[in-house]
């Protein structure tokens, strides 16, 4: 800030120059250099004349004459420079200056976001603490105002620093961390542009790609941690991102093996040894319903453009009878992935054993964000739902309305 102070006061400087010297060296200076050059011409032509009635005997007393005309031409200079130093008066100059300052600053103040720059120098002083805090394990989480300005700190730094493959990841896990899937994607591929053989960025950029749900984005990222499980087997995370797009196919049983292979590596008491076994009796679960389909709806779940997702959170889809009963027949909780969320309902998921969706005609379904784990809806939740829909049929919700 110290450096734009400066500049201004220069540029300021500079203007008050085009102003005030022209006032010392200007038309009154020419004026005065004319009138003298004017009586020095008189005084020649005077002394010419002078000479010439001396030679014709006209005067009788030239030499007084001449001295006469000098003290005359002496007396006119004195009495310029005299005029000259009465006519200029430099306190005239006082009301131009502040005016040329105060159209400059005021001008600024009106126009120049002087308090968004100062808001952004602010920002960018607090990078450090910011990132600290980010990358801790037992640190606050970041508020949504903090992880603005942690992203504009971050971008500031890259514009300054566009090599630093660190600066690039961090700024690609804040993008993944706000479903930013063009940040993160880009993010991260400048990380592994600078820094092509690191697995972890590899890891990263892939994990991207699949959160944009292209084909070919997908088809690349499959090819990525193909590559990478070649060279290093048992890599966890590779691991959990090809059990995962495969359990997305609906290739069960691939995935299964992907999460048994990483439950191999696990010591005895690990807390996600729990987690994969549930994913795998859910895989088990799908692979019989897919062998002895029941009667069911299937349903595509989208995201409207205005959702702000939570950090984390789960998806709940549910079936309720048509005219739209609270309890629901049929339900499901899936994690927050990438959108759209392509699944089928049947009795399966049936809530309560006595009331089976397969004996309804006619159903509506309902999906809704949830991010603390409670049932029961809360203010701010977003959630969509369908029309009528007939058992067997199939429908498209899009989640784009807050409680």
């Amino acid at each position: 800030m110290t450096l734009f102070w400066i500049s201004t006061l220069i540029l300021v400087l500079i203007a008050l120059a085009f102003f005030i010297v022209p006032a010392f060296v200007g038309s009154n200076q020419d004026r005065v250099a004319s009138r003298d050059e004017l009586n020095k011409a008189f005084f020649r032509d005077r002394l010419g004349e002078l000479k010439e009635e001396s030679s014709e005997g006209l005067v009788s007393n030239p030499d007084e004459l001449e001295a006469e005309l000098q003290q005359s031409l002496l007396d006119d200079v004195l009495e310029s420079q005299t005029q000259q130093n009465s006519q200029f008066k430099p306190w005239v100059l006082i009301p131009g200056i502040l005016v040329i300052v105060g159209v400059a600053y005021g001008l600024y103040g009106v126009v120049g976001n002087q308090q968004k720059v100062a808001d952004w120098q602010q920002t960018v002083s607090k990078l450090p603490q910011l990132t600290q805090r980010l990358m801790g394990d037992n640190a606050a989480p970041l508020t949504d105002q903090e992880m603005e300005e942690l992203t504009l700190g971050l971008r500031t730094r890259l514009h300054e620093r566009p090599d630093d493959a660190t600066g690039w990841l961090l700024l690609g896990r804040i993008g993944m961390a706000n479903r930013d899937v063009e940040t993160a994607q880009g993010a991260m591929k400048r990380a592994l542009d600078l820094e092509p053989n690191d697995p972890g960025l590899q890891l990263s950029y892939a994990q991207t790609l699949m959160m944009g749900g292209q084909p070919g984005q997908i088809q690349l990222a499959r090819n990525m941690l193909t590559h990478l499980l070649e060279r290093d087997p048992d890599n966890l995370q590779a691991l959990s991102l090809m059990a995962f797009d495969a359990f997305e196919q609906a290739d069960y049983q691939a995935a299964i093996q992907y999460w048994e292979q990483m439950k191999s590596q696990l010591s005895a008491g690990d807390n996600r040894i729990n987690m994969l076994e549930r994913s795998i009796a859910q895989a088990k679960v799908e692979m019989s319903q897919a062998a002895n389909p029941s009667p069911g709806v299937r349903v595509t779940v989208e995201l409207g453009a205005s959702v702000s997702l939570p950090a984390q959170g789960m998806v709940v889809v549910s079936v309720h009878t048509a005219d739209g009963a609270p309890m629901p027949l049929a339900a499901r909780r899936l994690p927050l992935s990438r959108f759209p969320l392509t699944l089928t309902l049947t009795d399966n998921d049936s809530m309560i054993p006595d009331r089976l969706m397969s004996k309804q005609s006619e159903l509506i379904v309902r999906a809704r964000i949830d991010s603390d784990g409670n049932v029961a809806t809360k203010e701010g939740d977003w959630f969509g739902e369908s029309g009528i829909v007939p058992l067997g049929g199939e429908t498209t919700i899009i989640i784009n309305t807050q409680y």
